[in-house]
């Protein structure tokens, strides 16, 4: 074990006199490592910042959570022309699913409208994202108010004028959030009143932050927009139950909006049912191939990042042979050369990885000022894999020049060092 502790630390003493005597010759070798090191490890943090932020925002909705629609989240078997003739899911259907869907937990009907202006006294903000919601949206997605209240289900029902607005909201026209309970503000040229504000979350990295939206009760909405209003998009969120056949519950689901559709068991269903947990499995598979686009980008750096260490340890050979030959005269093993340059090479290369998560850490620190509230994540798991990516080039790179270190002949290498 001391023999190991001796020629690590010889190697890396030759290691750092490589660099302080071949300052040019050993940077320029270090920087394809550096950069390799940089690129993997620059997409692996980026994929995973992304991730995170994606989950994060859909990270209040459980998993389990089906969305049904006239319309897919994701690929579909069903010819387009076919699909744009499916009709919209209806309140009427959300009220019969809602009443005899066993094992539902909460249910609610969503319409996406067109953004609108927003108007108290003097102030307005324009452009303002509406969520047109019954009261069960509360529930679903686990929503935390700073003040005041949701709207119940009597005031969903009677579409009550009645807001609950964002935290950006209240502090930009009532200048806080106590102050906007029971203000009456105007949109779509009427009076709703302020009865909640939910507390803060932030900007996103794609924007549509809760806090500069608001919520009214989709009957009130559907007064205004009809209920074959093509451009309101209207979905029926389910959350079923915990610890249930999530499966059987989905075929109970179609089973019964099937029944309440009049379709025939040949019929093609005429809805799409959407599941969370399938949004979740799309993210991780984009995610994954991402991560893989970029590795192997990165590995073509690290690929001549590895040439130069090579090229360098080549080198360090050829200057070190009369030395080689000394240390063999006086009986050291064929091993004791081999990790010598072994580890050299390794330490060459976790110094210049090193230099490229430093490089990673800088610009996660300049990222994380420029994107605002999203986080830029440099993981510990991802300088660890930086770390053992650089000491495997350096493995690799050095094993020939170590092998023909070690196998030098005594006298040939003193004569030849001469």
């Amino acid at each position: 074990m001391l023999v190991y502790l001796r020629v690590l630390k010889e190697s890396f003493a030759f290691a750092v006199n490589a660099l302080r005597n071949n300052k040019l010759r050993t940077f320029l070798s270090l920087v394809g490592v550096t950069i390799g090191i940089f690129s993997i490890i620059a997409v692996l943090a980026a994929v995973d910042s992304l991730k995170k932020e994606i989950e994060g925002n859909i990270s209040s909705l459980d998993k389990s959570t089906i969305i049904l629609a006239h319309f897919s989240f994701g690929p579909s078997d069903i010819p387009r022309w076919k699909r744009e003739q499916f009709p919209m899911v209806s309140f009427e259907e959300y009220q019969y699913l809602e009443s005899n869907v066993p094992n539902l937990d909460y249910a609610t009907y969503t319409l996406n409208v067109p953004n609108e202006n927003i108007k108290y006294g003097d102030n307005q903000i324009s452009d303002v994202p509406i969520g047109a919601v019954t009261e069960s949206y509360y529930y679903i997605e686990a929503l935390q108010l700073d003040s005041g209240r949701f709207f119940n289900g009597a005031e969903s029902n009677s579409g009550s004028p009645v807001l609950v607005i964002g935290y950006e909201i209240a502090q930009k026209l009532f200048n806080g959030s106590e102050r906007a309970l029971g203000k009456q503000v105007r949109i779509y040229g009427r009076k709703f009143t302020v009865i909640g504000v939910l507390e803060k979350e932030g900007a996103g990295l794609f924007g549509g932050s809760k806090d500069t939206s608001i919520w009214m009760p989709v009957n009130i909405v559907r007064r205004m927009y009809g209920d074959n209003n093509k451009n309101t998009f209207p979905q029926i969120v389910i959350k079923p139950k915990k610890d249930i056949d999530n499966e059987e519950f989905i075929a109970i689901l179609e089973q019964k909006l099937r029944l309440k559709r009049g379709l025939r068991p040949d019929d093609v269903s005429t809805f799409f049912v959407n599941q969370l947990q399938g949004f979740a499995d799309m993210i991780d598979n984009i995610t994954g191939q991402m991560n893989l686009i970029g590795l192997v980008i990165s590995g073509f750096s690290l690929l001549v990042g590895g040439f130069g260490i090579a090229n360098i340890m080549f080198v360090s050979v050829k200057e070190r042979t009369n030395l080689i030959g000394i240390q063999k005269s006086l009986g050291a093993k064929n091993r004791f050369i081999l990790l010598q340059f072994l580890f050299e090479a390794v330490i060459l290369a976790v110094i210049g990885g090193l230099i490229g998560l430093f490089l990673v850490f800088l610009v996660s620190l300049l990222a994380s000022q420029f994107t605002g509230d999203f986080e830029f994540v440099l993981s510990p798991w991802n300088m660890f894999i930086g770390t053992a990516i650089s000491a495997v080039i350096g493995l690799i790179s050095g094993i020939l020049p170590a092998i023909s270190a070690s196998k030098l002949d005594p006298v040939e290498a003193i004569r030849t060092g001469m």
